[in-house]
């Protein structure tokens, strides 16, 4: 008769979770990879559009020093692998990678080259709003209907009215003070 090992189904459920941990935490970390590899190409795509030489250069410079966190958070997370073995949480790991996240976010940043592209963005945003308020208004004004600007031209002139229609009443005061003592 041949042998059979056995293994126990408390050792097999131990073993699939381990497994199911470690493919959980190989996807993360292939996720956050994928992540900062985005970040890199959008960030340098960014940067060689809409920046000059010494902008650019200080960028990169911003992206190289998010790039120090990142490679140091890999290097605590392996680190902490292999120091502490599967009794890893996960909620340590992501807790390191949400700030390295931060920190790699706040150096990239804390660039004139990021100002400039984030003020341009908002200046272009805040035209395209002009625009089209303004095809509003025009539309609007076409079909016969009140725009904003004729309310406020409304508005304005009723306060002037009030206080003409103040003034007056102050006149008339003094007429009837005037006729009361005569």
């Amino acid at each position: 008769m041949s042998e059979q090992t056995t293994t126990p189904p408390a050792q097999e459920s131990w073993t699939a979770f381990v497994e199911n941990m470690n493919e959980q935490m190989v996807d993360a970390f292939e996720a956050n990879v994928e992540a900062q590899s985005q970040f890199v190409e959008t960030w340098a795509e960014t940067l060689s559009e809409g920046t000059d030489d010494e902008r650019f250069g200080e960028g990169v410079k911003g992206y190289a020093r998010a790039y120090k966190v990142w490679m140091e958070a890999a290097e605590d997370m392996a680190e902490q692998v292999a120091a502490e073995g599967t009794e890893v949480s996960p909620d340590d790991l992501r807790d390191v990678w949400l700030s390295s996240a931060n920190e790699a976010f706040k150096e990239v940043m804390s660039t004139s080259a990021f100002a400039a592209m984030t003020g341009e963005t908002v200046e272009d945003a805040l035209e395209l709003r002009q625009a089209a308020d303004e095809n509003a208004q025009s539309t609007l004004h076409a079909l016969g209907m009140a725009t904003e600007r004729d309310i406020r031209e409304v508005g304005d002139r009723l306060v002037e009215l009030e206080r003409r229609q103040h003034g007056i009443e102050q006149k008339l005061d003094q007429v009837l003070e005037h006729l009361e003592e005569e």
